[in-house]
């Protein structure tokens, strides 16, 4: 009787001792995940705030009376598709990521030409209100850049928690997938050309 009793308490300390390390791995895996979302809310409010100053930039461009309106236009139309992507912390899957970012370089090209056009409008560069939200912006396009480095450090957390051992193991028994990585623009690996027309 005793070496039954033995066995089963030897049985129970086994099942407890391997649900507690299933315990510890998911517990750390949620920790890790809604870390990566967190950051991920946070690329979606640096774009947020990119999206407002463009708005208050566009207005204030919108005063020089002969400005190019198609050049606005392209403004106008590339925030609103920008604006309108908006994605899930729930679903941060690639198509969706590229997707957003799809649109967010949508504005990010209408936004330069803007600011390319602007150099032809001498009272325009020197208005305050303009200078102060083109630096504005230059600021948040380097919060962006950081937002988007630590979603990326936080979902490589993530994802190594997942693949190594014990985590691959115990991921079986959950519903973690991995999360995509941001990724960096088709293209923006090649220097770019830079062509100065007077």
């Amino acid at each position: 009787m005793k070496k039954v009793l033995l066995v089963v308490a030897v049985l129970i300390g086994i099942v407890l001792f391997f649900f507690s390390l299933f315990i510890s791995f998911k517990n750390t895996a949620v920790e890790y995940e809604e870390n990566a979302k967190t950051k991920w809310s946070k690329v979606e409010s640096a774009y947020q705030r990119r999206n407002d100053l463009i708005g208050n930039l566009v207005k204030t461009v919108q005063g020089a009376a002969d400005f190019e309106k198609s050049t606005l236009t392209d403004v106008i139309n590339a925030r609103a598709k920008a604006t309108a992507v908006t994605l899930n912390t729930g679903d941060l899957s690639a198509a969706n990521l590229a997707k957003f970012q799809q649109a967010q370089q949508g504005l990010s090209g209408a936004l330069s030409k803007l600011m390319v056009s602007v150099e032809r409008y001498p009272d325009l560069k020197a208005n305050r209100n303009f200078l102060e939200l083109q630096s504005q912006l230059e600021g948040t396009e380097n919060r962006i850049s950081v937002a988007r480095d630590r979603y990326n450090d936080d979902v490589n957390l993530f994802n190594k928690h997942l693949k190594k051992f014990p985590g691959s193991f115990w991921v079986g028994f959950t519903d973690f997938k991995e999360m995509d990585r941001y990724k960096a623009d088709k293209g923006s690996e090649k220097a770019r050309d830079v062509n100065f027309k007077f």
